[in-house]
This record gives C-alpha cells, structure tokens and sequence, in this order.
C-alpha cells in the first residue's frame, strides 16, 4: 500500500530546517532559521517552541537531552520536553552545521565551518576528541551504531570515515563536487550508517546513493531510481535497517529495500521544494521531512513488512503497467518533474512531454502520474524498457526516450540489469572561461589580462563591479544588474554581459563600448524566441555570441550585425584574441568518465578563413575542459580539470602540447590552480591557488601566483634531459613570432633574436655533451638543427676533440645549409616585390628608408654573432598549402626584417623551408622601394668556397631543385659576400637614381636586385663589385621584345618566358652571352677559371676575390682549419 502524505504546515522562516522524533515517537522537533526549535504533538496543534539562538542550523535528541547548533559558534544542550538550558557542549571558531548523536546516546558528534570535527561525552563536556583533516567546511556527520567509527561529509569533496579513539582516518573517497562553503553546496551529503545490523554506511551521491560495507569500506551497493533526476540531499534509515529513505534537491522523496535494491515508495514535495532533514518514526511507520523554506511534512503508513515490499517488487511483473497509479498519492497533483532546472534534468522533457502540448499521450496527468507510465519507465531491474535504463546518469537525450517506448507485450521479468558496457558521460554544461560557478551569490563572471568583472546578487544587491587591471584603460565601473546577467567578457574595448531568456522575455545581449568615440557608448539586442546565450566572447572589433539554438552569431564592436553560422554541437565554451576565434563544442557523446570534444579555430583578417576545423580536443583521461583561451601573444591554449595545460604548436601542423601540469605544483589533492593568464615571452602562467576548491572567493581579492611551464619529456632530472625540455620549450614558445610576423604584426627582434641564439646555445651544449658520450651520430642528428654558423662552431670542436669523422660528415651538412640558403634566398626575392606592393596599413611602425641601410647591415651583424635562424624542424606547411604559409615560411627564413607584412595570392608556391634563415639586404623600407641595390649576403663558412656535387645541374636547368615547385630561381646559386654593407653604401645613390626611373614597375626592379645588382660604369668596377651573369644581360637586351609580344606578363612571368627563350638558345650563344657579361668586370683570372662550365664553379671562385679582404669572421677561419684538417 501506498503511504499517505499529510499537508505541509508552516514551521519557520525560509531557510534551512531540521526535524526528528523523540525516543517515544510522541513529539516531532524541528529547528530553523528562525532560531527557535518547535515541539509538534501532531500536525494539527499548534507547537510548543524554545528559542535557542538567532538560529539553529541543526539539531539532535536522545534520553531527554535536546542538542542544537545554533548560530554563536556553540552547540548547547537543553532538556526536553521542558526546554530548560543545560548548558553549552562545545565551541567552535565557526558555526557548527550538523550534530548527532551515538545510538547509546552518551555522546555527540558535530562539525563546523573552521573545517572540524568533535566528539564530546554529554556527561563530561571536557571529554572530547578534535577529529582534523578535512580541509573546508563540514556537510554531515554519522556515528557508527557501535561506537567504533564516525563517518564525515565536508565541502572540499570528501566523505571520510575517522577511527574516533585515535583520532585518525580509516579511509577517504572524494565523491563530492567540492565548494567553499555549506550554502553554496549542491546537496548538504547528511550520510547515515544502518542501525542494528550495522553492515552499511549510505552516502547520497549525485542522484544515486552508495552503499559501503562497515569493515572492509568497499562499495558494495549502489540505490538508484529512475525518476531522480536532481541530487539527494538526505538519507535515513528505518529503525529496523531494511529501508532507506532519501530526500532530494527537486522535493522527491524516495524509499529503498535495501536487501532487494527496490524502489518501494516515491513521493513528491507539493511545491517541489528542497527536501533538507527526513526522520523515521521509532515505529518505522511515518517519515516526517522538513524543506528549504521552512515548512513541515509527513508521510503516513509506510511499508515496513516483508510481505508488502515483496508484493511491491512483484508488482511491474504481475500487474497492468497502468497500476503504477498506486505508488502515488491521490492528492499529488504537481508534476512529476515539477522543480528540476532543464540543465539538471535532461531526462525531463521526453518523461512529461511539453508542458504546452496537451494532446501529447505521454503527459502527466493532474494527478503527477504518467499514463501508462510502463511503456515510459519501468523499475530499474526490469527489462520492459530495453536494457539501457532512461535516465542513468542524468544523460539520455529525446532519441533514447523515444526508442524506450515499446510494446506492451514485452515479457517483463525482474531480473539485473543486462546492459554492461560503457556508460555515457553526461556532457559538460557551457561555461565561460574565467568565471566561477554561476550558483554562487558572489563570484566572477570574468577574470582576464584586462581586468575582473564581480557578480553580486543577494537580499541587498544585485550589480556587477568591474575592473581594469590598468586604469588607464578605463576607470572602474558599476553597474546595475537588473536584467540578471550571467555571463560576461571584457576587452580593451568593451564589456560583453548576457543574460537567460525568461517567460516574459527574450534572452539579451547587453555591449559597453567604452572605448567609442561617439556619446552613445550602449546597445542592446534580443535574441530570437527560445534562443539563450550560452557563451560569448569578444575579439578586436567584434563579439561572438554562441547560442542554445547551435548558432553562432558575429556582431561589430559597434553593433552591427555580421556572419551567423551553424555551430556542429552544443558549445562549451569560446575565447577571442585580436582576430582569432577558438570555441569548444560537444562533437559526440563522451563514455567511462570521457568528454568528447571538438575545437574550430577561425580567422577574422582580410581574407577570414577556419585554421582548425572541428578537431578532436585532446584532454587528459577522465577529465573536462576548466578554461580556455589565449596567451597574451595569440596562441590557443587551454587547461583542462586534471590540471594539465596544453597550447597548440603552429609548427608541427596545429597539434596541441602539454605544457605545465599545475597539480605537481599542488600541496593536496583538493587544492586546485585557477588560471587568469597565459605569457609567453616572458614564460609565465598567471593562476590563483585555491585551497580545497577549484576556484575562489571574491573576498578577500585573490593574490595571482606564477607558475613555471615544462614539457613532460622524459628523464627532465638528467643533464640531457634538462637541455633537450629547454631547447624544444623555447621552440614551442617562439613560434609566435612567425604567426605575428605573417599577421603582419610588428615583432620584438631582440626576442627573437635572443631566443634563437639561446635556443642554438643549447643544441651546442648538447653536442658537447654527446662528443662526451661518444655519441657521433646523435651529434650529427643535433648539427641538423643547428643554423649555419653554429654548424663551423661544432665542427671546431670535433676536430679539436681529434673526431675527424665527426667533422667530415659536419662539413657535408654545412655544404648542404649553404646550398639551401643560396636556392631559397633568390626565390625569396622573387616573391618580395608582389608582397610589398600591397603592404598592409595596420598602423604598426614602419621603417624610413633613410633608417634602411643601417637596419640592414644591423640584422646582418646581429645574425654573424647570433647564428642564424629557427630550426628547420619548424615547417608550418602541415598541409595547408596557401599564401599565407608559405609567407610565414618566408619571414622565417629572413626573421630580421620589420616589415612583416602580408604576401599576395600571387605567390608562386609554397617553399620548403631551409635550416638556416639569412638577412635579406633587398628588404622593402617604408616606401615600398628596395633598400639596396646591390652587395649579397655573406655567408661565413669557408666550404663555400667548394664545389657542391650534390647541388651542381646542367647549365639548362634550375640548379639543384628536383623536388620543388616551379618558382623562379636564377640558373646559378649567388655567392655571399661579406662586402655587402659597403656595397649598401658604395650603389645607394646609383640604385635611388635606378628606382626613380623604373618606378612604374617596382616589382620588375625588385625582381633585378633579386638577380644581380644594377650595372655600374667601369670606374666603380672595384673587386667588391660583383658581374651579372648572361642570362640576366641577355634579358635587359630583350625584355622589351618579350613585353611586347606578351603585355599582359606579371614580372615573374616575364622572367619564366626569358628563361624558356634564353634556353632554346644554342650552347655557343649562350657562352658568348655569358662571356660578355664576364668581359664586363675585365677579371682574366675569373675568366680562365670559367672554361669548367659550371655557372656554380664560376660563382663561388666569383667570391674568393672579396672573401680574402673581408674574411674577419672567427667561425669561418675555425671552419677552414677543420675542413683543412681532413
């Protein structure tokens, strides 16, 4: 028989209320906020009540002694029934929250916000034993019926079984969501220990509640119904042990046969209030239960015989499923579901069909019941529905309710559960990076690298503070919250705020453009119909709204509507930086404990386009994502709950790497590292340590902290170890500057430069280390790493350490470094003029010609002493052939220049990238012009001076490139010289003159420097200055003819129709163009030198003239005395 629920009676203030029986089962006593405690014959009479303090958080009775907590940090006692003061039983430096007695009666137990818990004998109050080590404030507390054990819930997540002699504990499971206070708790865990038998410990958790064996402490059991969907709050058991009662968040209250695991009672609160204390009659016949708002309940007639919870656990299989009816009271007519947020019940909507619906077969009906409930749900041991249950784990969506409906004639046995396999994790619910819990009264709804937006919402206020971390941004603000604004960003721009839609209105999206110039600095927009905002970001000059509906919604900083587009799931969350856009969303349903997530990053520049594309989102095992977001130089990172941070690595194809693992920095398990702020030059994570929670309080005002990063490589305490975590961290934590540079974004060239000449420091210690170790292959593998100029150190140093073999295979990679150089630089010129001609206007510095030659010859100094360039491991390519890439490539190869400015689509291919970078002296200035006219770089090894046998090509073809694309290149690699701050200096006012001329073409003047500097009158025909080759006179005497015949010729073009024609010559004319333009310089040695036919050969001997002046550079004399050597 169903048990009959008696009408609510008003009992006390709204607030938290206990109640419990006396040892006869004559009176019922309650406690509330109101301070009093209430002595209650019967629901019908009026109570007797004893005023104990301004309030009463809780209460426990036994042998005429009555003990409260009451709200001046004591627990006193007081007689009963006469409610006569006897005393206080102990203090506390906080309140305390929960109090109980032992089954004897002799002594109580109670815990406290300062985190303790104590045991006191109620005959000798100076008996008492202080239990320490939860590590915030404490949710409940249960005595062993032998006396032996306590067990303790508390807010820092635990739930924990303490030895009460000595004062130690058994054992601890973290099975809670952990806050940082009782109120702010999801549900207050009052746990209960069976009494007589003694054999279990009920701990509620989530919606289900855990049974743990006394002794060996494992969990044997879990109760759980189907219909709870919020979480339990309380447990109780009967006086005999056999029932269990639980009182849920959502006002369910549900009772179990523990030996049948079956669900033999569900009722429900009439107003779906919070359900916070439940006491059992002596007699096992009545529930008396107390709510959040004060008020007092009864369940009258519960089945406690064998007989009745037999005939209940028979009735789903011998029963019409219509006659479910009888689990449930007449007099319910609230729905079922009644109380239970969307976000908490996903189960809800396909169990009570929409509420506006009414023709929908599936709808509760005035009673609360379903009609014919078992085509919908059925008892959780039961097959009828199929064997995945509806409703495990809060996580079944409207598909799995449909597939759950099935025919009436399905044989329904009571058997286990058939379904055995993985279980689906629910999804994680949208949140917004930086902010902290939304059921907080306090909290932030947004702490970033520009300031902090504070959310206050209690009996006096409801505003929102906020803050610029530098006032010189803005001055702090206050603001009203009167729409109730939930989720917030803030820029150097504006403050984004959104609030939830209601049934009166639509979900808006409120702007603060504080930093517009006009006097209307507001605007506001409304959501379509049934459309909520469940997370926003803001970028430079635009907003981005992510909605419940999949869509994301772009907007102007001003408020102009912009592009919308289909998000592929519901999103967890976005972040904005400059013109980037990063958002997180559910791609799939995640199983055992596992989040599947995906992740699009986009890119608002000129030409908008998607760089990550629905991705996977690498997240530790068990985990979910915990912030999200940017380092203050641009590049994705995010943290997720196991503490692990993780920033996407441009240079190995936009894959992500783990960077720092905050919980090894932790002193404990429950404390936690909330991130604010990710730094990479200089390295830093900016986080707030949190102390038993995974997020702060907003007073007193967090102090920041710095962590360190390191990359999870292996053997990091061993000398290598060490070097090889520096060197790649170093890599990983520079790629920004290639990104910037492309983005065309001035960059910090002393860091850049700085990080390069550490990160080639340190390849050189590790090649060090590895001659020790008399490893010569690993420092070959190291010397590929390694620039140019670092390569003639190591080879130095192998010869000093008589490694001759060493040095042998070092000068063949040196040879290889150099031929790279020679090819890429050509092809880099070649591309310049396109790019410059449409140089972006950012408003970043742009350099002065004037300034160009000093910045020129500055780069190249600064590049002799540092050696080079990024590692060549860095190749962005990672499929993404396009313009921008392969600009990125380029500006890596020649990092010094300062005018990183857009590439044109005109580019003609992607080019691979060398190992070594050089200093480009054909860098466009300010005003769009070549700086120089002349002089090459110098290249500082003296293996140039050799012939390269791999690299050498016919004469007809283009020199050493099998594998590349067709980009233009001239027929011979050009030597470097290290003349080429003279020549910047000695052709200026020539090549001025040359520029003013040709301006109508600066891209065809460019493409000459890139090939050969302008010719000069033979007086200035010294020995620095270099000839042209055939080819490139045989074109300034035909270009015009080929211009002619085609106009319509880019520059690149025209060269590529020269050099077709050029080759169609015979091999005679070809070497009387050839030896005319060597006629030129009237050198007889290079002519003589030139009958080997290799335009190679010709231009390296080309060099030795120069090179015997100039040759100052240390590394070159070295690198000629190992070559020499071998």
């Amino acid at each position: 028989m169903p048990c009959e629920r008696k009408p609510m009676r008003y009992g006390h203030s709204e607030g938290h209320t206990e109640v419990c029986f006396d040892d006869t089962g004559k009176f019922i006593v309650t406690c509330g906020n109101d301070g009093d405690v209430r002595i209650w014959e019967s629901l019908d009479d009026d109570p007797k009540f004893i005023t104990v303090g301004e309030k009463a958080y809780s209460l426990a009775l036994k042998k005429g002694k009555l003990v409260t907590a009451s709200s001046n940090n004591t627990v006193q006692i007081h007689t009963f029934p006469d409610g006569d003061p006897d005393g206080i039983l102990t203090r506390f430096t906080a309140n305390a929250t929960h109090v109980a007695f032992n089954s004897s009666g002799s002594r109580v137990a109670a815990g406290s916000s300062d985190f303790m818990v104590k045991v006191v004998e109620v005959s000798d109050s100076s008996q008492q034993k202080t239990l320490r080590g939860h590590e915030a404030p404490i949710l409940s507390v249960s005595f062993d019926p032998k006396d032996e054990y306590l067990a303790s819930a508390s807010c820092d997540g635990s739930v924990v079984v303490w030895n009460i002699e000595d004062q130690t504990q058994v054992i601890s499971w973290p099975l809670l969501q952990k806050t940082n206070d009782v109120s702010d708790a999801k549900s207050l865990c009052r746990l209960a220990f069976q009494p007589t038998a003694a054999k279990y410990l009920a701990v509620p958790v989530e919606t289900k509640v855990h049974l743990y064996e006394r002794g060996s402490w494992e969990h044997v059991s879990t109760l759980s119904d189907d219909l709870l969907t919020q979480p339990i709050n309380v447990v109780a058991w009967s006086p005999c042990g056999r029932l269990l009662a639980a009182g849920s968040v959502g006002g369910s209250l549900t009772v179990w046969d523990v030996s049948s695991k079956l669900c033999v009672e569900r009722q429900k609160h009439e107003k779906g209030f919070t359900v916070c204390a439940l006491a059992w009659h002596p007699s096992g016949r009545q529930i008396a239960y107390t709510d959040t708002e004060g008020c007092l309940g009864l369940l009258d007639g519960v089945s406690t015989s064998s007989t009745s919870t037999t005939s209940s656990k028979q009735a789903p299989a011998k029963k019409p499923a219509t006659d479910y009816d009888d689990l449930f009271d007449d007099d319910d007519d609230r729905i079922m579901d009644e109380g239970l947020s969307d976000t908490n019940s996903p189960a809800k909507k396909p169990v009570v069909g929409d509420d506006d619906d009414d023709d929908d077969e599936f709808l509760m009906p005035s009673t609360g019941r379903v009609r014919n409930r078992g085509a919908i749900l059925d008892d959780e041991n039961s097959l009828g529905t199929g064997s995945l249950k509806l409703g495990q784990d809060k996580f079944e969506d409207d598909d799995d309710a449909g597939s759950a409906v099935v025919p009436a004639a399905t044989p329904v046995v009571p058997l286990h559960p058939v379904y055995e396999g993985p279980m689906p994790t629910p999804p994680q619910k949208a949140f917004q990076p930086g902010s902290t819990p939304s059921h907080l009264t306090h909290r932030f709804l947004m702490w970033n690298s520009v300031g902090i937006v504070r959310g206050y919402n209690d009996e006096q206020d409801n505003a929102i503070d906020v803050e610029f971390h530098d006032s010189a941004v803005h001055h702090a603000m206050h603001l009203t919250n009167s729409l109730g604004h939930t989720v917030a960003d803030l820029s150097q721009e504006a403050v984004l705020l959104a609030c939830p839609s209601t049934d009166e209105l639509a979900s808006k999206l409120q702007c603060l453009h504080f930093s517009s110039w006009d006097t209307n600095k507001e605007w506001m927009v409304d959501l379509p119909k049934g459309e909520d905002v469940k997370a926003l970001c803001l970028g430079q000059g635009w907003a981005a709204v992510a909605t419940s509906a999949l869509m994301l919604r772009l907007f102007s900083i001003g408020g102009v509507q912009k592009e919308i587009f289909s998000l592929p799931g519901p999103v967890v969350c976005m972040a904005g930086h400059g013109e980037q856009l990063l958002i997180v969303y559910h791609r799939a349903t995640g199983f055992e404990g596992e989040q599947a997530l995906g992740v699009q990053l986009l890119l608002f520049s000129r030409r908008k386009r998607q760089l990550i594309n629905g991705e996977p989102l690498p997240l530790s095992p068990r985990s979910y994502l915990s912030w999200l977001g940017f380092t203050a130089e641009g590049t994705p990172c995010y943290v997720d709950s196991d503490g692990m941070v993780r920033m996407l690595n441009r240079s190995l194809g936009n894959t992500w790497t783990p960077v720092c693992h905050t919980r090894e920095t932790c002193k404990s398990k429950s404390d936690h590292y909330w991130v604010v702020g990710v730094h990479e030059n200089p390295q830093q994570l900016r986080c707030i340590p949190c102390k038993g929670s995974r997020y702060p309080p907003t007073l007193p005002r967090p102090a920041v902290a710095i962590l360190p990063f390191k990359l999870p490589l292996c053997q990091t305490t061993t000398e290598k170890g060490q070097m090889e975590e520096q060197f790649w961290r170093s890599v990983i934590f520079h790629n920004h500057f290639s990104f910037l540079s492309s983005s065309g974004y001035e960059i910090d060239e002393d860091a850049q430069n700085q990080s390069q000449k550490e990160q080639q420091e340190l390849l050189m210690k590790m090649f060090a280390l590895a001659c020790k170790l008399e490893r010569e292959f690993r420092c070959v593998e190291l010397a590929e790493l390694m620039t140019q100029n670092v390569v003639t150190l190591a080879i130095r140093y192998a010869s000093r350490s008589r490694r001759m073999v060493l040095a042998q295979r070092l000068s063949e990679i040196a040879l290889e470094k150099a031929n790279q150089i020679q090819e890429e630089e050509p092809e880099e010129q070649e591309e310049e003029p396109d790019y410059s001609s449409i140089r972006r206007t950012s408003g970043y510095g742009q350099t002065e010609l004037s300034g160009g030659h000093y910045s020129s010859r500055h780069n190249q100094e600064k590049e002799e002493e540092l050696g080079g360039d990024e590692l060549g491991e860095e190749d962005d390519g990672a499929g993404e052939m396009e313009t921008e890439e392969a600009k990125e490539i380029k500006k890596r190869v020649n990092p010094f220049a300062k005018e990183a400015k857009e590439v044109s689509p005109a580019t003609p291919s992607l080019t691979p990238i060398g190992k070594v970078g050089r200093a480009n002296p054909f860098k466009v200035a300010g005003s769009g012009k070549p700086l120089t006219s002349s002089g090459p770089p110098r290249m500082s090894n003296i293996l140039d001076s050799m012939t390269s046998s791999r690299k050498s090509a016919p004469l007809g073809g283009s020199a050493g490139k099998p594998n590349k694309s067709p980009v233009l290149k001239p027929l011979a690699p050009r030597p470097k010289a290290k003349t080429q701050s003279t020549l910047l200096q000695m052709t200026g006012t020539k090549a001025a003159d040359k520029k003013t001329q040709e301006n109508t073409e600066p891209a065809l003047d460019q493409q000459k420097h890139a090939e050969a500097p302008p010719p000069a009158p033979p007086a200035e025909n010294t020995e620095n200055q270099r000839p042209k080759t055939g080819f490139q006179l045989w074109l300034e005497e035909n270009r015009t003819s080929i211009i002619s015949d085609k106009p319509d010729l880019e520059e690149t073009d025209i060269i590529k129709e020269a050099m077709g024609r050029f080759r169609t010559l015979s091999a005679e004319e070809r070497l009387s163009w050839t030896e005319r333009a060597k006629g030129q310089t009237g050198d007889g040695e290079k002519k003589r030198k030139r009958e080997g036919g290799s335009p190679e050969k010709k231009e390296e001997t080309d060099e030795n003239s120069p090179k015997k002046k100039k040759s100052l550079d240390p590394s070159s004399k070295l690198s000629a005395f190992a070559f020499n050597k071998n």
